[in-house]
């Protein structure tokens, strides 16, 4: 993705973040951007091709967050603390710094259970489940297929929880050492239970 279709992409990703998915056209990109009328939509000649380059945009930089946080290299075979210690901090992140990321992925998701012509945004959900599942098999399930389904179950919806529901006036504030010990004491159960399943 170029800088300019990546810079384009983020100010999508900020206006649907802000404004709902209703709010995402290409004049509130033009602006959220700063850029010149009409830039979008010389990138992107759709809503469609928009939406379509907004997930791509949250999937390239979840996939790079997701590499980023080396999961993959925690000793072998990783232990429920230190995976949970590890999504914690990521769940963490994407709570503070990537918060406009979450909650755009999650009204994109909504929107693709409205609109079949969008339902392939969600196989962008694939890399991470794959990923899920090789961290659950190494850390010692019986079934990774079940287990790392159940494992990003519970994960998108703590996460959502903490973007939308009941935690927001309850939990700690996100960033901080309260909110992320939380975080991974819920990760830590969902994994002892997942892993005994």
């Amino acid at each position: 993705m170029s800088d300019r279709i990546a810079h384009l992409a983020d100010a999508a990703i900020e206006v649907v973040a802000a404004h709902g998915m209703r709010g995402l056209t290409h004049r509130a990109v033009d602006a959220r951007a700063g850029v010149p009328q009409g830039s979008t939509s010389a990138y992107f000649r759709t809503r469609k091709a928009l939406v379509e380059g907004l997930v791509q945009r949250l999937a390239d930089v979840e996939n790079a967050e997701i590499e980023a946080s080396r999961l993959d290299v925690l000793d072998e075979p990783p232990s429920p603390d230190a995976l949970a210690t590890g999504i914690a901090a990521l769940l963490d992140h994407w709570l503070t710094a990537g918060r406009s990321r979450s909650l755009a992925r999650f009204a994109c998701l909504l929107e693709a259970t409205h609109h079949p012509e969008l339902r392939a945004i969600l196989a962008h959900g694939e890399r991470p489940r794959a990923q899920a599942r090789a961290l659950v098999a190494s850390a010692g399930s019986a079934d990774p297929d079940r287990d790392s389904r159940a494992l990003v179950a519970f994960i998108d919806g703590l996460l959502f929880d903490r973007l939308a529901g009941s935690a927001v006036t309850t939990a700690p504030t996100p960033g901080t050492p309260e909110s992320r010990e939380q975080l991974r004491h819920a990760i830590h159960a969902a994994l002892v239970g997942v892993l005994a399943g």
